[in-house]
């Protein structure tokens, strides 16, 4: 299959192009399409065929359902068998932006979407490119994110034809993604609204719109809970059941303090080029040159953001790891960040990265 690339630029939007874009997802093409957060793999949220060839071309579990995308928040009625006052008041304050939120679904949505689930998640992203699309498809669009199933999320052009180059029939070219990081997914159908994926938008944002929300245990938040003691069913979006965010080279995760993480980071640079391991680093910018003064340059370094600008490492976690994938490395040692805000997003990926190989550094006295 020829993937064709439509170029398009949020200050300069390509209406033709985008419009050829949606016109080939209507007629049951599967097209990429940039998001604040990632790209997205889009495809006609009302025709099932198009919707199982999103699944088959991922090679995504079946029973691990999508979210629909939507371009004015007046298709909600449509989609939802119902919208509490919790959802309208999310909706509100976060849309269009980084936030999905599930709701129980209409009859119109196919089961193909919700994997058979009485559930359905819908966001109304805040990219200007993404909403023209949306906009010109005209139904909901089912969209995860545009790469291979586990692989990690992309954020640019070059990480979508990476994965999904010749398998899909449209990408539409952005640019980088702004936010870099999942949306948000709050399940409100419950007894208590649920955090079921930590995201761009953190939970202290969303607790000052409607007050106290539960967090899924599998968000590796401290204040995590299981579903059932929240009053939820747990029955949708098992958006962490499965693996997720793997670069090809083994991760490990260093938390802790900030000296401790630096202090460990270098031990292990050292061990493993010792080793003849060719070792990538995506720390913080202040532990990047850290290293370069006590270890030199025997590591391959990915920096990603300032300690004191999460959101700047929320932006670069994906392609920090990325970049050392393509630069071969053996190993890829990451540099945790403090859980809260959208911190406890990118730990929430991080953790899923590297699976059991996480190093708990001693805190700093």
């Amino acid at each position: 299959m020829q993937t064709i690339v439509i170029k398009a630029e949020p200050e300069r939007l390509d209406a033709d192009g985008i419009r050829k874009a949606a016109g080939i997802l209507r007629n049951g093409g599967l097209v990429a399409f940039p998001t604040e957060t990632v790209y997205g793999l889009g495809a006609d949220g009302t025709n099932p065929r198009a919707v199982l060839n999103v699944f088959a071309v991922k090679g995504r579990p079946p029973d691990n359902p999508l979210l629909l995308h939507i371009s004015k928040a007046e298709q909600l009625d449509a989609i939802a068998a119902s919208v509490p006052s919790v959802a309208r008041r999310l909706v509100d304050r976060f849309w269009p932006g980084p936030l999905a939120i599930i709701l129980q679904k209409s009859e119109s949505v196919p089961r193909e979407v919700t994997a058979g689930l009485d559930k359905v998640g819908v966001r109304m992203p805040g990219h200007p490119i993404a909403l023209e699309f949306l906009s010109a498809c005209g139904v909901p669009v089912a969209a995860p994110s545009a790469n291979i199933s586990g692989r990690l999320s992309p954020t640019c052009l070059e990480d979508v034809i990476e994965d999904l180059g010749g398998k899909v029939d449209c990408i539409i070219d952005g640019g980088n993604c702004p936010v870099g990081i999942e949306s948000t997914v709050i399940d409100v159908t419950g007894e208590q609204p649920m955090v079921l994926r930590p995201g761009a938008v953190p939970v202290e944002a969303l607790e000052s719109v409607i007050g106290p929300v539960a967090v899924r245990r599998s968000a590796g938040s401290a204040r995590a809970v299981d579903a059932e003691s929240a009053g939820s069913s747990g029955g949708h979006a098992p958006v962490d059941r499965y693996e997720h965010y793997r670069p090809r080279a083994p991760v490990v995760l260093f938390e802790g303090g900030p000296d401790a993480r630096a202090s460990a980071l270098g031990n292990e640079v050292v061990r493993l080029t010792s080793e003849g391991k060719t070792v990538g680093v995506a720390a913080l910018s202040e532990s990047i040159a850290r290293l370069k003064d006590t270890v030199g340059s025997r590591f391959r370094a990915e920096e990603m953001g300032s300690a004191s600008d999460p959101s700047s490492v929320a932006a670069r976690v994906f392609s920090a790891l990325r970049a050392l994938d393509r630069k071969g490395v053996d190993v890829i040692l990451v540099e945790g960040i403090e859980e809260s805000g959208v911190g406890l997003a990118v730990m929430n990926r991080l953790r899923q990265a590297a699976g059991n190989n996480i190093v708990r550094c001693r805190s700093d006295r």
